[in-house]
């Protein structure tokens, strides 16, 4: 299979269309409506309760730019969000590229759009596991698997993609696309990708480090596990 090489880029990419799903839900009081301040016409994607917080920050502005994951994939969140995000045509969104005659192709056949921002941090799970006593069915569910598809889709594709990690960087990003037209750097847009492979490798670490501390006898005692006969599985 050939190896795709982009040999064109845009430096500076106008943000249109963001997905928003964060655990740390730490300043979206004031990134959000800035967002919409530098460009009413910027479309929001959410989920779950960030979607929640987003239109309560909103009020009656959220009508008109905030939309739930679930009506643009026209997939409904499976039952306690287990999967909200996993979807053809995020992905499409965030890993296609703007001078790719056949990725822009594949948008106009799904009713895709590009994706030019992704506001994600995950479940907490060194948080969850720094609990005393936790157990290891308390800590697999809070093992994230959506946002860091999301996180790493988005970084990959730093050449045309935010990928925003940390609460601690909304206001540069407001900043720098105030100052430019409501657009974002290639230069930011590598930073905030290295920032999030980092992200979500120590977030990997810990969840390694934890299930290596645990026997497989702290495994079985969090279940009731059924003794199904092999007989028929030879």
């Amino acid at each position: 299979m050939a190896i795709n090489i982009v040999e064109k880029i845009d430096g500076f990419v106008k943000v249109r269309n963001i997905i928003v799903s964060v655990s740390d839900k730490r300043g979206l009081e004031s990134f959000v409506p800035s967002l919409l301040d530098i460009d009413p016409e910027i479309r929001l994607f959410s989920t779950g309760g960030t979607y929640s917080r987003i239109k309560e920050i909103l009020g009656d502005r959220a009508s008109s730019c905030l939309t739930p994951v679930s009506d643009y994939t026209g997939q409904p969140e499976t039952q306690g969000g287990l999967v909200k995000t996993l979807d053809f045509k995020i992905y499409l969104g965030l890993l296609t590229e703007t001078y790719n005659d056949a990725h822009q192709q594949d948008l106009q056949r799904t009713g895709a759009v590009p994706i030019d921002m992704v506001v994600v941090n995950l479940y907490p799970f060194k948080e969850t596991i720094s609990k005393g006593g936790v157990t290891v069915e308390q800590a697999r569910g809070n093992i994230d698997i959506g946002g860091p598809c999301m996180i790493r889709a988005s970084a990959k594709n730093f050449i045309r993609v935010g990928a925003v990690v940390d609460p601690d960087d909304y206001t540069k990003i407001i900043s720098e696309m105030k100052a430019n037209h409501g657009r974002i750097s290639l230069e930011l847009r590598y930073e905030l990708a290295k920032k999030a492979f980092e992200h979500t490798a120590v977030y990997d670490r810990h969840i390694a480090d934890f299930l290596a501390s645990k026997s497989f006898g702290d495994v079985s005692t969090c279940y009731a596990i059924s003794s199904t006969s092999l007989r028929n599985f030879k």
